[in-house]
This record gives structure tokens, sequence and C-alpha cells, in this order.
């Protein structure tokens, strides 16, 4: 299981030599709260700043509807097979 701190340190660490993009498959997510979804945003704006793509795959229909719910879909490139 990883935290949002956890993913935060690492997604930092490999930001420090930006390469074009971060792929981040999220298929063994099944809880994100506040905290996690806040993490995803700021990760995604930090990456974006250094020209750097990070990219949700994989993600659940339970963290689609949590995103859709917040508005924080449009806010996150999510690439999905059965995802629009």
């Amino acid at each position: 299981m990883l935290t949002a701190a956890q993913l935060s340190t690492v997604v930092n660490e490999v930001l420090t030599d930006p390469p074009p993009r971060i792929v981040l498959d999220l298929g063994g997510v099944t809880f994100c709260d506040s905290q996690g979804l806040g993490t995803l945003v700021v990760l995604s704006r930090k990456a974006s700043h250094t020209q750097c793509l990070l990219i949700l795959t994989n993600v659940g229909d339970f963290l689609i509807r949590v995103l859709d719910i917040t508005g924080l879909r449009s806010a996150l490139m999510i690439r999905n097979e059965a995802t629009p």
C-alpha cells in the first residue's frame, strides 16, 4: 500500500531530472481520500511545470466516480482503455 506521502516522495525524486512522462498505474487503488486527491493534483502541476506529463492509468470505477464528483477528472490526464 502506497500512501500519498510516499507517492509524493517518489514522484518528486523522479522530477529532479524529469522524463517526458510519468505513468502511474492506479489499478490497485481501492481507496483515495482528499489527501490522495490533492497529492495527485499537486504532482500533476509539478510535472507540468517541468514539461513532464503525469499520466494516470488503470483508474478504477471508484476513483473515476470520486474524480467526477470532485470535478478533478478534467485536471488530471487519465488514459484508460474503457474511459473516454
